[in-house]
């Protein structure tokens, strides 16, 4: 059995469990048995919402192995400290995986890394985006805004000039507050629920986020993409974006945004596939 933990939550959002449930698909499609270990409640369901419906709640990184079996295996997606735990699933574990959380970031014991850039035996280079979103959809005018699956910290609101008498639809996130959502109301042209995001992502022509892994789905989907840097947790590089010729802007710079081409299309494409991906982890779990 392959486990794989996602680390989620109300702060930080759900980009964690989108790539997961991406690569577990791929997965149990060639046939690999695999479960989906979450640390809330509403992560599960969003996961069940992008299709994948096995999943099991606990509490972090640090309890994997209540789960997981001696000689089974691991995927660790998280920024959580495990205080030296890996060691010991490096040691109970037939194969330990790790996404890695910066590009500095290097193998700790005998684990492989996953990373969006390497060229290192111990690492698989992986940008992970769901197949669902590689098929091509009439598309329709509209600009739709993402910020992330949280906003804990109102950022929206607090930078609702940027977003007034922008022509903008918002996107809600499924950590938003029901309160906070009638405030939204007044700034933008229209709201869309959380469970809409694959379809709007397929469907719209413009798509505006501060989410790295938005952006990569918005990008295959063929939509016009401009990602805004700000100092929330992504966990997609900026040096990514940047290099698939996404414009970036620097915060909400209304000014800024307004001199960006909002028409360009980039032509360029993730050097793997989630397919290719799932074969390379498989290759590894043969090993």
């Amino acid at each position: 059995m392959l486990y794989y933990y996602a680390n989620t939550g109300h702060k930080i959002g759900l980009d964690r469990v989108k790539r997961a449930v991406a690569l577990l698909k791929a997965l149990n499609d060639k046939g690999v048995e695999t479960r989906l270990l979450v640390n809330d409640f509403r992560a599960g369901l969003a996961a069940r919402e992008l299709g994948l419906r096995d999943y099991v709640t606990i509490e972090g990184v640090m309890d994997i192995d209540a789960i997981a079996d001696t000689g089974d295996s691991i995927i660790m997606d998280t920024p959580e400290d495990d205080r030296g735990r890996i060691q010991k699933y490096c040691s109970d574990f037939s194969h330990v995986f790790r996404f890695a959380n910066s590009s500095e970031d290097e193998v700790r014991v005998s684990e492989v890394l996953f990373k969006p850039e390497c060229d290192d035996e111990n690492c698989i280079e992986a940008l992970i985006v769901d197949s669902m979103y590689e098929s091509s959809e009439p598309k329709k005018e509209r600009v739709l805004f993402f910020l992330s699956d949280a906003d804990y910290d109102k950022e929206i609101l607090s930078n609702k000039e940027f977003f007034q008498n922008a022509g903008m639809e918002l996107l809600l996130g499924n950590y938003f507050f029901v309160k906070y959502e009638d405030e939204l109301a007044e700034i933008f042209e229209r709201l869309h629920e959380a469970e809409e995001y694959e379809d709007l992502l397929k469907t719209s022509s413009h798509i505006v986020t501060a989410s790295g892994q938005t952006a990569l789905e918005a990008h295959v989907c063929g939509a016009k993409v401009v990602y805004i840097n700000t100092a929330r947790e992504d966990i997609i590089p900026l040096s990514v974006i940047k290099g698939l010729d996404i414009p970036v802007i620097e915060g909400f710079n209304r000014a800024a945004y307004e001199g960006v081409d909002k028409n360009q299309k980039s032509e360029k494409t993730l050097n793997f596939s989630v397919d290719q991906i799932s074969d390379q982890l498989i290759d590894r779990l043969k090993s």
